[in-house]
């Protein structure tokens, strides 16, 4: 057992010379004169004076367990602490062991001090507990709040001590009328949160009203039959078209865009390699283009001010048309595949190639290319400008969503742009772009057969915010201007159009078979309220989807009123 280290205050020479033992001859003293303790100024001692006192004989030097300073003394400095050998090279005498035996004990180069050991250790009282309000109680309730599942009854609850109260300041006569009047035993908790909770009640007539009273949801695959003005109701929306006009030769491909509405309420329509314009105020229709000998139209897409309509052929080039004189204004050449979507802003009309290269045409000036957009690998099928023309989303054949930067700058024709988010959360191809008119950070993607999937993006920051899954591909996307709500069409197996709330994606109605085949294209009129949809049965057709809101009074809802008479009453007309 360790023994603690004697305290070198308390061994100095006048206890060692203490013990009659040892004699004192006339080397001994002369061997103590000689021993400076290096706490009094001293002469300088030499090296010939050390040795005569170290070869005096065997008592030259009188305590082998102390070893003179060698450091100089320095004026006004506190003596210094002997200094102890720390290895048994001084020979000893058989005086000198005894003289050990009675104070120090040399062992292994380390000093003990022969004490009295007890056997067992002393434990102090634990002092008592003072504590501010920010710290824990010591004898804290370690059992589960939350859990009141547990015997209640074995349970000892914790006493007046254990919850910091002082029973002897405390008024014996009061606490007994306290417990008299709560009927709570002193010894346990009142907020300790280990009862068990009521039982429930057997009367269900609560739950019944409850029932009765919850608002009425559209059910997937029915028609809604309630009206509501809130977006999360379901409410009627019409069945049948408002008009069906016929499309021979429409084509039947999914990468398509073939239909545009512009904002001088007129649409387009690309049937093979034709392309028609129909105006909704008048019923006339009337050609406006054809393409070249082989090739067919596969995109359209009408200017910000309904004044020019972009025209993407099979074979790689763009056409650019005056609507009002019906005449071609210029060709812009230079892709090497089919122009599957068209978007503008402003004086740039974006082009997307089945190559999965996006090119910014500047149709102001000759050398019409400006900017080239590399981000996708496969066919750029869908392409969509965000009003303010700050963002472009595109979705390519490669299940790909990319945003890009749309503030061009000074750009040239080699210049390339770089996306400022790429998402791959789609597993099919993304055909269904649109940005939210009434929130401008927000962009709806649609997925095709093997995704299925409703996908909303914040463009601020690149999250998916929302994502929804359909029964079956998704051709369009289309954002209502004055409600919070989504509209979808959608492919095999179910040929609809679906409606969505927004935030909560839910569905709030859903027209089945709306065609006799996939609904592939959708664009929605001037007003918001009206969605036309094009299919491979050759069918345009009208749904009057929304109210429009904000018609005005008097002569202005008039008009409007007149106008959709004319159009429901002219029956079916055909484009030919």
């Amino acid at each position: 057992m360790f023994l603690p280290k004697t305290p070198s205050r308390h061994r100095t020479r006048s206890d060692v010379g203490k013990t009659p033992k040892t004699p004192l001859t006339p080397s001994v003293l002369s061997g103590l004169n000689n021993i400076s303790l290096g706490g009094f100024p001293t002469k300088k001692r030499t090296g010939k004076t050390h040795a005569k006192a170290s070869s005096s004989g065997p008592f030259d030097t009188t305590n082998p367990f102390i070893q003179p300073s060698t450091s100089r003394s320095r004026p006004n400095s506190r003596p210094a602490s002997p200094v102890k050998f720390a290895t048994g090279a001084i020979p000893i005498s058989e005086d000198l062991k005894g003289q050990a035996g009675g104070g120090l004990i040399r062992k292994g180069g380390v000093e003990l001090s022969r004490l009295d050991v007890v056997s067992r250790d002393y434990i102090p009282p634990k002092p008592e507990l003072k504590r501010s309000r920010s710290t824990p109680a010591a004898n804290r309730d370690t059992r589960d709040r939350f859990i009141t599942s547990r015997d209640t009854e074995n349970d000892v609850a914790a006493t007046l001590e254990q919850m910091h109260l002082n029973p002897k300041s405390a008024s014996p006569g009061h606490t007994a009328r306290l417990v008299a009047a709560t009927g709570v035993p002193l010894n346990r908790r009142i907020l300790g949160y280990h009862e068990p909770p009521p039982a429930a009640s057997s009367d269900t007539s609560l739950a019944q009203q409850r029932e009765f009273a919850k608002p009425l949801y559209a059910r997937p695959g029915t028609l809604p039959t309630s009206t509501g003005s809130s977006t999360n109701k379901s409410r009627r929306i019409p069945t049948q078209p408002e008009r069906v006009l016929d499309a021979p030769g429409m084509v039947d491909d999914f990468y398509l865009n073939l239909i545009s509405w512009s904002c001088q309420n007129t649409v387009a329509v690309a049937l093979e390699a034709s392309t028609y314009i129909w105006h909704a105020d008048t019923g006339s229709v009337n050609q406006i283009g054809e393409a070249p000998e082989g090739s067919y139209v596969s995109s359209v897409d009408f200017s910000n001010d309904g004044m020019f309509l972009g025209i993407g052929i099979g074979q790689g080039d763009v056409e650019l048309w005056d609507v009002e004189t019906g005449q071609k204004l210029r060709t812009m050449s230079g892709h090497q595949a089919q122009i599957a979507t068209l978007s503008w802003n402003q004086h740039i009309l974006t082009s997307g190639c089945g190559d999965g290269s996006i090119w910014h045409h500047d149709v102001r000036i000759p050398r019409h290319k400006v900017m080239e957009l590399l981000g996708h690998s496969g066919e750029i099928c869908g392409l969509k400008w965000r009003s303010d023309g700050e963002l472009l989303a595109s979705g390519g054949n490669d299940n790909v969503v990319n945003i890009w930067d749309g503030r061009l700058g000074d750009v040239g024709e080699g210049a390339r742009g770089s996306a400022k988010w790429t998402k791959r959360n789609h597993t099919a191809a993304v055909k269904g772009l649109a940005w939210c008119p009434w929130q401008a950070n927000l962009l709806a993607s649609g997925g095709g057969t093997n995704d299925a999937t409703i996908n909303v993006w914040n463009s601020t920051t690149g999250a998916r915010l929302h994502t929804q899954k359909t029964p079956s591909q998704i051709t369009s996307i289309l954002w209502a201007p004055h409600k919070k709500e989504i509209l979808t069409t959608h492919g095999y197996p179910t040929n609809s159009i679906m409606l969505h709330a927004y935030p909560s994606m839910d569905r709030v109605a859903e027209i089945r078979d709306a065609h006799d085949s996939r609904v592939l294209f959708s664009c929605l009129s001037p007003a918001g309220d009206v969605v036309c949809t094009g299919a491979s049965d050759e069918n345009l057709k009208f749904w009057r989807i929304w109210d429009v809101v904000g018609e005005g009074s008097g002569k202005k809802r008039k008009e409007n009123e007149e106008r959709r008479v004319n159009s429901t009453s002219s029956g079916q007309l055909s484009i030919r």
